[in-house]
């Protein structure tokens, strides 16, 4: 597919983002600014343990409180509505199918139990602490490894065991290599459960009018178009009677594209009552029932040779799902298989994915979703193989990047890179952080008892999903390109973005494409009644402008075909003859002979100025569908100096350089990398949710015990890229949201393990952790 063209006036440029100014005066609307007219509020009752029956439910309590309007618990929930809808392991029972309220019994702490209905949002928790609920407790199962072995405690008292599924990955003669191999370097490594955090938490509301009956749900979700489909399916209510609107939302990360029991409540109640009905969830509920990120652990062996090749790599995975699957739980373990040999030429693979069942809250996709777990246990590797053979660890990664004149590259795990030149990336990146400069440096530094480090990660991320083949059908994307007669252009997108721009970079695609100015353009998304076609997968894997663009491109390609022939009309001449330069329409080799789009859009609805064979309007709607996904990469560069007396770690300099394709705008390609690698740097340095082992309560359930980077943590970030488009898509994008996350963690943990000396530690590197390793 042939790649757009870089035009200078606004693609490429760095333009301020259209969305900010109502976003940083509070006029922005989000979902709990919206207001209904006798809106009843929903509050939820939470199990206070992590594995137990449920004896009996008392609600009397609750109903009997002034202002409470309805109570649902336990097994009521399934008068009300159907099981939640979840992905993957269909058939082998485990985990069995789950409502949206604990039917028989809770499996984790905040697992939901019960809903009180009520006039008020004071009411409704009155009404909850007015509902009694007899536990028959269970142990709890909560250390993953432990759970993955034979005779331990179940979170399904049904079952034979805690393992959900088993998926192996093989390729090539892996005995052979490991026979071949001077060395065996093996490694286990944790990557810690964390938490989402998007500033904003989850919040539902849903109105139900008429006869026969429309309704509405405003959603603070990444898919409004996947949830719509969702309801469809649960109260068997057609598509074309069902608006979802996802008006400002505050961030996601991957947790809000999927599905909570409290966004089927919401809209479930509120057809029964027949009044609307809101909930928005508080610090504590997302912390304790929206879906957590990471948590795996990695055993790797990897073949080797003396001068650092690797010939073959052994890895068993333990994905820690949870106690449910949700939307995305599955998919994330198998997404670090599927990337796990990274940007390495590793051609002898042996890889078996153990999804794990716990009585914890289940994980899902939480920005990069399997790739940051795959690129840390590759790059973690890739040092500890430079630690016992002495080498340098650039070294070691420029042994095994894969060469430029083998793409696209097939992959051992059945992937097919697009493009990519890993090299020149990592030769940036090196010049960039003075790589050589600072191992000097760090040497002078430790003859004088100071602990600095440096590290490095190199990575390849697959994301722009959209082959319908690789995600269970409706893969594709659409987009619908309205100019109006006064020339204005209204761009209609199944992207839903939530901080990723798509406002900015769309008016920024138009505005060249059709030559109008870029106030000219409105991008609409968010909402089903106004965009009512889009793709399953919303605004998640960094699909929006490989994706949505892809779509608006096809959409803008057909309207300039049509502005072609109503201009060869108007201009006496032959179609063919009619070139589209700096934003005009005209005869070739006559640039004086032409017209703006304005110009053409005010004939194209003058039915009396076009031929019979030309229909009027001038509007085009397109559905993207890609032969693959794309891949960007990019190699992050840490520097660090650790205080030895507390432990504490100090980032010197954080260097990045990432290779997204071609950039649509590179203020929002530095922001988005600026906020991966802010996540990144947390997890590595502070961020950890903790279970106790025993009581399996979580420790970490709010704020005041879970923590968050501010400002003060992080520095300066000195961000470049490299260009090498996809041919994937016509604008030969390939996404960045994940990127920054994906690269940083690894790079920081590295450094910080090479301050150390060490040659392992596992994250995070919190003082006290880094002081304890220093004093053992």
């Amino acid at each position: 597919m042939a790649v757009a063209p870089q035009v200078p006036k606004f693609t490429g440029a760095r333009v301020r983002r259209r969305e900010d100014p109502r976003l940083i005066t509070g006029r922005a609307t989000y979902v709990d600014d919206v207001r209904l007219a006798g809106c009843l509020h929903m509050a939820v009752l939470r199990s206070p343990y992590p594995n137990a029956r449920i004896v009996s439910i008392d609600a009397s309590g609750a109903r009997n409180t002034p202002g409470v309007v309805a109570v649902v618990a336990g097994a009521e929930v399934k008068d009300v509505t159907g099981p939640l809808p979840f992905a993957g392991a269909e058939g082998n029972g485990k985990p069995p199918q789950r409502w949206p309220l604990a039917v028989d019994a809770v499996r984790f702490v905040g697992d939901p139990v019960a809903v009180v209905v009520a006039e008020t949002r004071e009411a409704a928790r009155d009404g909850v602490a007015g509902i009694a609920v007899e536990y028959d407790p269970l142990p709890a199962v909560v250390d993953l490894e432990k759970a993955a072995e034979p005779g331990s405690p179940k979170v399904y008292e049904s079952a034979d065991d805690n393992v959900a599924y088993v998926a192996p990955t093989n390729s090539g003669d892996v005995e052979r290599a490991f026979r071949e191999a001077d060395r065996v370097v093996s490694l286990r490594i944790v990557n810690q459960r964390v938490v989402p955090m998007p500033m904003e938490p989850r919040c539902v509301a849903a109105e139900h009018r008429g006869n026969p009956g429309e309704l509405t749900v405003w959603s603070s979700t990444q898919a409004p178009h996947a949830l719509r489909s969702y309801y469809c399916d649960l109260f068997g209510i057609p598509e074309n009677r069902i608006r979802v609107i996802a008006p400002e939302v505050g961030g996601g990360f991957g947790a809000k594209a999927d599905l909570y029991p409290e966004e089927i409540l919401v809209p479930a109640l509120a057809m029964r009552l027949g009044r609307p009905v809101r909930w928005t969830a508080d610090r504590r509920d997302d912390m304790a029932a929206m879906i957590h990120g990471r948590d795996q652990v990695d055993y790797v062996e990897m073949a080797v040779k003396n001068d650092g090749t690797v010939l073959g790599m052994k890895l068993r995975v333990l994905g820690d799902l949870g106690a449910y699957y949700q939307q995305n739980t599955q998919i994330v373990p198998n997404l670090t298989a599927l990337i796990a040999t990274g940007p390495y030429k590793i051609e002898n693979i042996a890889i078996e994915t153990r999804g794990i069942l716990t009585n914890k809250v289940p994980t899902g996709a939480y920005r990069g979703a399997g790739r940051p777990e795959a690129t840390f246990l590759l790059e973690r590797m890739m040092d500890v193989i430079a630690y016992d053979l002495k080498l340098d660890p650039v070294e070691v990664r420029r042994k095994n990047l894969i060469p430029t004149a083998e793409f696209p590259y097939k992959t051992a795990t059945g992937l097919t890179y697009d493009s990519g030149d890993y090299l020149p990336t990592l030769d940036k990146a090196l010049q960039l952080a003075d790589y050589a400069g600072f191992r000097r440096e760090q040497a002078r530094l430790k003859a004088q008892g100071r602990l600095v480090g440096i590290g490095v990660s190199s990575y390849v991320e697959i994301c722009g999903f959209g082959p319908s083949s690789i995600v269970g059908g409706m893969g594709w994307e659409a987009t619908a390109v309205n100019v109006e007669k006064s020339g204005k252009v209204t761009v209609l997108t199944g992207i839903s973005p939530h901080g990723q721009g798509q406002e900015t970079t769309f008016a920024q695609i138009v505005a060249d494409e059709l030559g109008v100015d870029l106030d000219d353009v409105q991008v609409v998304h968010g909402d089903t009644a106004r965009v009512p076609m889009a793709g399953k997968m919303g605004t998640q894997g960094s699909r929006g402008i490989a994706m949505g663009g892809g779509a608006l491109m096809m959409s803008l390609e057909k309207v300039r075909e049509k502005a072609k022939r109503i201009a060869a009309h108007l201009l006496e001449a032959a179609p063919e003859d009619i070139v589209f330069e700096n934003g005009r329409f005209s005869v070739k080799g006559v640039p004086e002979r032409g017209m703006t789009t304005v110009e053409i859009a005010s004939a194209a609805y003058d039915a009396r100025r076009l031929p019979a064979s030309i229909e009027p309007g001038l509007t085009a709607q397109s559905f993207f569908e890609p032969t693959n996904c794309t891949f960007p990469h990019g190699v992050h560069i840490c520097m660090v100096e650790v205080d030895p007396g507390t432990g504490k770690v100090n980032i010197l300099r954080f260097v990045a350089v990432d290779d997204c394709g071609r950039i649509i705008s590179p203020l929002l390609v530095h922001g988005q990398v600026h906020g991966g690698i802010a996540q990144g740097v947390a997890q590595a340095l502070m961020e950890e949710v903790v279970y106790d082992a025993e009581s399996g309560q979580l420790m970490t359930g709010s704020l005041m015990d879970y923590a968050v980077p501010a400002a003060e943590d992080l520095p300066s970030f000195e961000l470049d890229h490299t260009v090498t488009p996809t041919p994937v898509n016509p604008l030969g994008a390939k996404g960045v949201g994940e990127a920054g996350t994906i690269g940083s963690t690894p790079a920081v943990a590295n450094a910080v393990i090479d301050a150390l000396g060490v040659r392992h530690a596992d994250i995070p590197f919190r003082p006290e952790r880094v002081w304890r390793i220093l004093n053992q």
